[in-house]
């Protein structure tokens, strides 16, 4: 028996639109990552396999106990929460603070039953965790990566019969990924992972594809899923160019028939005026020509509209698998300093003196553990924050991309905020460039708010590369909400990029890909 099955599962919001539609699955595989690109509904479908949200349609089925981690657990950063209450311990550390105070109470012994260590365990593993052995310490003092770390501990801990991990590793650094690949080897149970990162994916045992309302189900992990994607591509391609071949062929015959029938006709209508046959003869043949042209262009317009459908059927097809493309203007090819930083200290994260130049080829990946400081480092070349000592001279115009869209105003649509964002940009050229990151036709309408995390992303990215001015490029882990096809686009696109750009990144494979060309570490 399965642990987990849906049966024509679709989902459709209150406006009408239909995001998930008969999607069917059956969850046997001990490791299975969930694949799509952003706004396929990968987070959606989760839930309602979770059974937290319910579906339009369909049926799930589970036959074990489920646990999930998803993006929105980060709200706890903004609770007054403590990791003990967290971890729902707090009652028995306080009954334990009340004995050591010298309180007899038997209401305290009852809470505190056999957990007479629980303090010197806990502490234990959150030193093993590398997380801060504090119980009393409140939740909102903690790293995205330290709350993400301590979230998922808890739901290892838990045992549940399927762990739904949405995007586990985003918030990570590369101890923290470490650290989860090993925590995901290690479990008894189920798993089901979604992510763009490809090595975590390349421990998976199978891969699921969501896209175009469908799943489909590839038996190998993330390397057989590029390998057969590969080969369906290029099946489609040869489809695609032989379908259009008829359709030309189609066309010419229509063509020489169309001129066959003109020359037949000219022939009779001169036949007729000349006399010498049988006007009851010659009607008849007329009659019988007009049935075949007739026949013919029936026959015609069903193979016209044959061909088109599969033409739209394999534009579907080629659409799923079709890479979409950012454009950044090439920078100022002029070698020339841009910053320049001197014995600097940062307000928050590293202790250590800073001493950093950046110059007009500089493609640099600044590193380091999180809180270490990365973010403040960005944040003060871009003039957001200021250095506690030292100087910081900055001598070109600056866009900072952070991985919380900052840039954007959700209450815009997208081709609002494209056409408030760029410089002197006709709508129709906005478009194009919409298009080729995915928004098309009406879709260029939707609000900026009601976009998935990388649908943003990739939004601010074009707006980004389109300033007037070709700014140095500081990007915030720009790849943390990422597809996997739009991560290798941008990865491309920053490795053609002439202009300098700083990168802050925990993805090893996708920093190799931009082709940086020296690297800092935040200590």
């Amino acid at each position: 028996m399965p642990i987990l099955q849906a049966v024509r599962v679709g989902y459709q919001f209150a406006n009408g639109d239909q995001l998930l539609n008969g999607v069917s699955c059956t969850l046997t595989n001990p490791r299975v990552g969930l694949v799509g690109r952003n706004g396929a509904g990968k987070s959606i479908f989760a839930s309602i396999l979770a059974g937290s949200c319910l579906p339009t349609e369909g049926v799930v089925t589970a036959n074990t106990s489920i646990a999930m981690y998803t993006q929105s657990s980060l709200g706890l950063r903004h609770q007054k929460r403590t990791i003990a209450q967290y971890l729902n311990v707090d009652h028995i550390i306080y009954a334990l603070e009340q004995i050591e105070s010298g309180s007899c109470d038997p209401k305290w012994f009852d809470v505190v039953g056999e957990q007479w260590e629980i303090q010197e365990k806990l502490n234990q593993k959150l030193s093993l965790h590398h997380l801060p052995q504090d119980l009393c310490l409140p939740c909102s003092s903690l790293s995205g990566g330290e709350l993400a770390k301590l979230q998922l501990w808890h739901l290892f801990e838990q045992n549940a019969g399927l762990l739904i991990l949405d995007e586990p590793s985003n918030h990570l650094d590369a101890q923290g990924k470490q650290w989860l690949n090993h925590q995901i080897s290690q479990y008894q149970g189920y798993i089901l992972l979604i992510s763009h990162d490809r090595q975590l994916l390349r421990s998976m045992e199978q891969i699921w594809e969501l896209s175009h309302l469908r799943l489909k189900q590839y038996g190998g992990n993330y390397d057989f899923y590029l390998e057969k994607i590969s080969q369906e591509s290029a099946a489609i391609e040869r489809q695609f160019s032989c379908v259009q071949r008829q359709q030309k062929q189609l066309e010419m015959r229509a063509q020489k028939n169309k001129e066959k029938f003109e020359q037949r006709a000219a022939l009779g209508n001169k036949t007729r005026k000349k006399g010498g046959q049988s006007k009851l003869l010659l009607n008849a043949m007329l009659d019988q020509a007009t049935s075949s042209i007739s026949n013919r262009l029936k026959n015609e317009a069903i193979q016209r509209k044959q061909l088109k459908q599969k033409l739209e059927q394999l534009e579907m097809q080629r659409e799923r698998v079709k890479p979409q493309k950012i454009y950044i203007p090439n920078g100022d090819p002029t070698s020339r300093n841009l910053v320049n930083i001197v014995n600097g200290m940062l307000s928050y994260g590293s202790n250590q003196p800073i001493n950093l130049q950046i110059n007009s080829e500089t493609k640099l990946h600044l590193h380091g553990k999180n809180g270490s400081g990365k973010s403040t480092l960005l944040k003060a070349i871009c003039g957001e924050k200021g250095l506690m000592n030292g100087t910081l001279q900055v001598n070109t115009s600056v866009c900072y991309l952070d991985q919380h869209f900052g840039r954007l105003d959700h209450k815009l649509t997208v081709l609002e905020q494209v056409l408030a964002d760029s410089y002197r940009i006709l709508e129709s050229d906005a478009r194009t460039l919409l298009a080729g990151i995915g928004f098309r036709r009406e879709s260029v309408h939707l609000p900026v708010g009601t976009l998935s995390g990388g649908e943003k992303m990739k939004l601010a990215m074009l707006i980004v590369s389109h300033h007037p001015a070709q700014p140095l490029l500081l990007l915030d882990e720009p790849d943390n909400h990422l597809d996997i096809h739009s991560k290798n686009l941008l990865a491309d696109v920053l490795n053609q990029y002439r202009g300098a750009f700083v990168l802050v990144s925990h993805d090893d494979e996708f920093v190799h890909q931009t082709g940086v060309n020296c690297r800092y570490r935040a200590c």
